[in-house]
């Protein structure tokens, strides 16, 4: 059963810097691409950020250059590392894996990231 669990959000004035990570289980974790994507107050999911398995990275314009994805693949985790936050960053952060042979993409639960003074 895969399970995928965020962590690292919180409130952080607008200019700080947060380290989200995903833990994962019950898929062969190096295999695979895996993703960031957010949802603010009001509005659709959106795309973060994605991470494939030969390590390769891909960014939304807006947070390019502020934010780095990378991955563990001897803990199974992949990280999101956000700096010069703004408050609209302002979202519940998901991360998700994508089944290609299925079709399919299972995501986390989320975590909170409010940027405010």
């Amino acid at each position: 059963q895969v399970q995928l669990v965020e962590s690292g959000g919180g409130l952080v004035q607008p200019g700080g810097s947060l380290r989200l990570s995903c833990a994962s289980s019950g898929f062969i974790f190096s295999f695979y691409r895996m993703g960031w994507y957010r949802q603010a107050p009001g509005k659709e999911r959106e795309f973060v950020a994605h991470i494939n398995r030969s390590g390769n990275t891909n960014y939304a314009d807006s947070v390019k250059g502020r934010f780095t994805i990378s991955r563990d693949n001897a803990k199974d985790t992949v990280h999101l590392q956000m700096n010069s936050l703004k408050p609209e960053d302002t979202a519940v952060y998901y991360c998700n894996v994508f089944f290609p042979a299925s079709g399919t993409t299972d995501w986390g639960k989320g975590t909170l990231v409010t940027v405010s003074s």
